[in-house]
């Protein structure tokens, strides 16, 4: 299934698993920059619903 990377295998893969952490690091700052603002918005809508 995996095809043959020769001597360049070590390189290849080390790019895919800079990749996907990257990857995976850009997703979770952007869940938990979306739940902060939404946590700040609701503060805000509160504050305009009181005053």
């Amino acid at each position: 299934m995996m095809p043959e990377l020769g001597k360049y295998a070590e390189a290849v893969l080390s790019s895919y698993a800079v990749s996907i952490g990257l990857i995976v690091l850009l997703v979770v700052v952007s869940v938990a920059r979306a739940r902060r603002v939404r946590s700040e918005l609701e503060q805000v809508e509160e504050r305009l619903k009181r005053g």
